[in-house]
């Protein structure tokens, strides 16, 4: 009798010990996929900080504190943070940009330990495709996938065949897969814009034989068909910082990367704007509209009234005539040619 007891408490405290374990193993994995997938703008707290102080530097008022504490409800209390914690920064209605205080010269005479930039923390960003106005040189095509299946999707395996003159596909290598679109043209001026280079997943070479390339799929952004094509992958981190953005610029929205004529926030987009124009990852820019109106109805003069800003958006490639773009704030519908232009303060 004793030891049936024994060994029934014995049962009751492993599957106690289960329920309290396997909630909370679910909960780390669940918590980890929404970490991974989640986007925004984020500052990593350094020693000496106070939600009093980034709120100051950020938004230019310590007393929004409590607005920055409530979006993040991962802080229990609001007067102890710790270093290496990541905080997200709200955008507030209306501001055009962050505050970003700069240290003053006295202080960095006495130099102050430089803060952490803000940033912005966008993890798909492997997925984002760009617009060039020579296309890349293709690596290989895939010309089969094994079981003929209609649907290639990751842990698939594919053949690739070598294309061009390119250096021959090598073991082990990871290859971004995409397609292209027909070539972009300006309506205006009839002049090439470029090719828009679509990804579609990422594949790892697993064989090589004489003529081919076996390949698995390792990730599927979106879908992958016979045709589609490889370049060489290139890491991209999905850890943004935040630069002074080049004054002066203007330039206009082409399309959005994924078919649509109105354009929203967090979409993906591309400007005629590039690295050649001084455009960079991690710049923000304003898109607005600018009226014209007659200011005497006995005159045929018109002026422009004062641009309006209702949305913004950030560098997140760039190549040298265009860049990728991803919405951050649109206070309305964003459609294809509106246009852009440096921060308005």
């Amino acid at each position: 009798m004793y030891c049936n007891r024994k060994f029934q408490m014995i049962i009751c405290l492993s599957i106690l010990a289960a329920m309290i374990f396997f909630p909370v193993r679910m909960f780390a994995q669940e918590n980890k996929e929404i970490v991974e997938h989640q986007t925004g703008f984020y500052y990593t707290v350094q020693k000496g900080d106070t939600l009093w102080d980034i709120s100051d530097r950020f938004f230019d008022s310590s007393w929004l504190w409590p607005d920055l504490w409530s979006e993040n409800r991962q802080i229990s209390n609001p007067h102890w943070i710790y270093p290496g914690e990541r905080i997200r920064i709200f955008h507030q209605k209306g501001a055009q940009s962050f505050v970003g205080k700069t240290v003053s010269r006295r202080r960095a005479l006495e130099k102050e330990p430089q803060k952490e930039p803000l940033y912005y923390y966008y993890s798909p960003i492997d997925k984002i495709g760009f617009i060039r106005k020579d296309p890349v040189v293709p690596s290989g095509v895939i010309f089969k996938v094994k079981d003929d299946k209609e649907m290639i999707s990751t842990g698939d395996l594919v053949f690739i065949r070598s294309k061009g003159d390119m250096p021959p596909l090598t073991a082990g290598s990871k290859y971004s897969v995409y397609r292209t679109a027909k070539p972009i043209i300006d309506q205006k001026t009839e002049a090439l814009i470029g090719t828009q280079h679509y990804l579609t997943g990422m594949v790892e070479i697993t064989k090589i034989e004489p003529r081919f390339a076996v390949a698995r799929v390792i990730q599927s952004y979106r879908t992958i068909e016979v045709g589609n094509l490889l370049m060489p992958y290139k890491r991209r981190s999905p850890k943004i910082e935040l630069i002074q953005s080049k004054k002066g610029l203007n330039g206009q929205l082409i399309i959005s990367e994924e078919p649509a004529n109105i354009i929203g926030d967090n979409d993906i987009a591309f400007i005629d704007k590039g690295s050649k124009d001084d455009v960079k990852l991690g710049q923000q820019y304003s898109i607005y509209y600018q009226e014209k109106q007659r200011l005497n109805s006995d005159t045929n003069e018109d002026v422009l009234l004062t641009p309006i800003v209702y949305g913004t958006l950030l560098v997140l490639h760039t190549e040298p005539t265009t860049s990728t773009v991803l919405i951050t704030r649109s206070d309305k519908g964003i459609n294809p040619g509106a246009k852009i232009c440096s921060p308005i303060e």
